[in-house]
């Protein structure tokens, strides 16, 4: 990742790797990516986060950031690296990626970091004000789920792949009446010609 992303420094570098060999060596006993992209895991999926986070911090100055079906840590894991003013909450339902998620919070000491092994619907009304998500649910789904926990006003980033317009496109008209759709961003990966987006869906009703 240092010849895509030097800027980043040496610690920050350092503890993506740290990261990186962590992940491959749970991955043997718990299912977090999937086998094939353990080879192209530097640009699958942390180049991938890397660049989706900052259009996301351009397009929100919360500090507070949920990562809804954090999972594996892609991306709020990348994310509290990269941004250690900012506090992120690692949302998971799955207990052995919770503990896997708390063990690299741990392990990265990551003060800015918490991780919640709940479900995303659990939330109470109106407390999530910014989340984001990246392999979690279709966008219908995804705001279906957290209608009730966004106030109005708030946002919600989707990490998507070239499908994106088509997601949008598949809402239900219903759906946006609570929220309104825009492309927040696109971005290619250090190898390949596939354009990703990332799809900023805001909330505008109760």
């Amino acid at each position: 990742m240092e010849q895509w992303y030097p800027e980043l420094g040496a610690e920050t570098l350092g503890a993506l790797k740290a990261y990186n060999d962590e992940l491959i060596k749970f991955n043997q006993t718990v299912n977090l990516i999937g086998v094939k992209t353990v080879p192209f895991a530097d640009v699958i999926h942390f180049a991938d986060c890397i660049l989706a986070s900052r259009i996301i911090f351009k397009n929100t100055t919360e500090k507070v950031i949920h990562d809804f079906g954090s999972g594996n840590g892609f991306p709020g894991l990348i994310m509290a690296l990269l941004e250690p003013g900012r506090q992120f909450k690692l949302v998971e339902v799955d207990q052995r990626k919770a503990e896997f998620l708390k063990h690299m919070v741990s392990y990265l000491k990551l003060k800015n970091t918490e991780v919640l092994n709940q479900q995303v619907e659990a939330f109470p009304a109106g407390s999530i004000k910014t989340a984001v998500s990246r392999g979690f649910a279709p966008i219908s789904k995804a705001i279906l789920l957290s209608r009730k926990i966004f106030p109005v006003g708030g946002a919600y980033f989707h990490m998507k792949g070239e499908e994106w317009a088509t997601e949008i496109a598949a809402i239900p008209t219903q759906l946006c009446s609570f929220w309104q759709p825009s492309l927040a961003g696109n971005y290619r990966l250090p190898v390949g010609e596939i354009q990703y987006a990332i799809v900023k869906t805001m909330k505008i009703g109760a």
